[in-house]
């Protein structure tokens, strides 16, 4: 990515990568990367392509992390089947396998870095958070967490670009301990996010927040979450629209529907399959339930994705 910004090449964008569901994957560009190490660093533009024959702004997949600091906005990004709005200041952290789409004339500017699985040790993966799928990908560091963040990220990129002083294998250590540190600035603040939203949701909406994340799949019924948590139908509803602004059943409907777009996205199970598996043993009533809530058909989403 020596470019405008996050491009690859080498293999990838072919029907094959699709893995059977007709979304593209694109794999870690290791040929573009400087000295191949598996990571880049470059700044962010309007030509943002993982490929040249590669539209980003149709639905795809990566098999790497990319973490984005925008120095401009505001940015919509689409990162699984959630629109997100990033500003100046803002960063956007995408994991492996996350279905996302840029938008078309979005004004991407700043800073884009791209990790390759397994080019840290699985200690530093492991306390950074690296594959924390239920974080949100949108971070909003105040200004002292921005700073540090961009002197991180900034000396990250002088070591990337730096080839002739250290021979490669120090070179690659060296980016790995630099690499770190920002991710270690990048968790902590994604970490803090988190339990700030637990603050400001309150112990009612996380226990319920929580029990839908775990039954989703087969309990749909408001009145069984109150029951099953201790609370009355009232104290729930109260909680969840303080929380969210929604009604306990909006929030379990979203939950449902967002896992059966990612079935539906990701693998190629039959659309009966995909309602079973969100608690829906009846096709036609899955068909019903997500027409309702998406204004279009399971066969329709899918089709729109291939």
């Amino acid at each position: 990515m020596t470019g405008t910004g996050p491009r690859s090449g080498g293999r990838g964008g072919g029907d094959d990568d699709g893995d059977g569901d007709g979304i593209r994957t694109f794999p870690f560009p290791v040929d573009r990367s400087v000295l191949g190490v598996g990571m880049q660093i470059a700044p962010m533009g309007p030509d943002r392509t993982w490929r040249a024959d590669a539209p980003t702004d149709r639905v795809h997949r990566i098999d790497f992390h990319v973490v984005m600091l925008f120095d401009a906005g505001p940015v919509r990004h689409m990162v699984d089947f959630t629109e997100y709005e990033a500003a100046a200041g803002d960063l956007l952290w995408i994991r492996p396998g996350q279905v996302h789409r840029f938008s078309p004339g979005g004004g991407y500017r700043g800073t884009v870095l791209a990790m390759q699985p397994g080019f840290l040790p699985r200690a530093t993966v492991e306390a950074t958070g690296l594959y924390r799928y239920d974080r949100q990908p949108l971070l909003r560091p105040d200004p002292a967490q921005l700073t540090a963040l961009r002197a991180a990220l900034d000396h990250l990129r002088r070591e990337y670009e730096d080839t002739a002083t250290l021979p490669l294998s120090l070179h690659t250590a060296v980016l790995r301990h630099s690499l770190t540190v920002f991710l270690l600035r990048l968790a902590h603040l994604a970490a803090s996010s988190d339990a700030a939203d637990r603050e400001r949701a309150g112990t009612a909406f996380t226990r319920f927040r929580d029990a839908v994340e775990h039954g989703f799949a087969t309990n749909h019924s408001v009145s069984a979450y109150a029951d099953a948590l201790g609370y009355s139908r009232r104290t729930l509803v109260r909680a969840v629209r303080a929380a969210t602004g929604e009604t306990p059943k909006g929030f379990i409907d979203k939950r449902v529907v967002l896992e059966a777009k990612r079935l539906l996205a990701h693998t190629d199970l039959p659309i009966g399959r995909v309602g079973a598996a969100v608690g829906f043993p009846d096709a036609a009533n899955f068909s019903k339930f997500f027409h309702q809530h998406t204004d279009t058909t399971p066969a329709a989403f899918r089709a729109e994705l291939r």
